[in-house]
């Protein structure tokens, strides 16, 4: 199932990303650093959704309290009712 979330705090402003089998598939996000974050995506593809989460959450940029990584926990947490 493919899921949009709307990010805040941080530099994308949107995130892309489906869930298949409890794996996380084809994360694309909607602005900000452009290489990073296909990295990003691309480390995660296939990861348990729960793996995922417990690897992203709590990620800060700079003097953010929140990240792209952290953001995208909280768009899988979400997902996941």
């Amino acid at each position: 199932m493919q899921y949009t979330y709307q990010t805040s705090g941080t530099c994308s402003r949107e995130i892309l990303f489906e869930i298949e089998d409890g794996k996380v598939k084809n994360v694309q996000y909607i602005g900000g650093c452009n290489g990073n974050l296909k990295g990003i995506g691309a480390l995660i593809e296939g990861m348990d959704v729960q793996d995922a989460i417990a690897r992203l959450e709590g990620i800060t940029c700079g003097p953010k309290n929140t990240s792209c990584p952290d953001q995208l926990a909280k768009a899988l947490k979400k997902a996941l009712g």
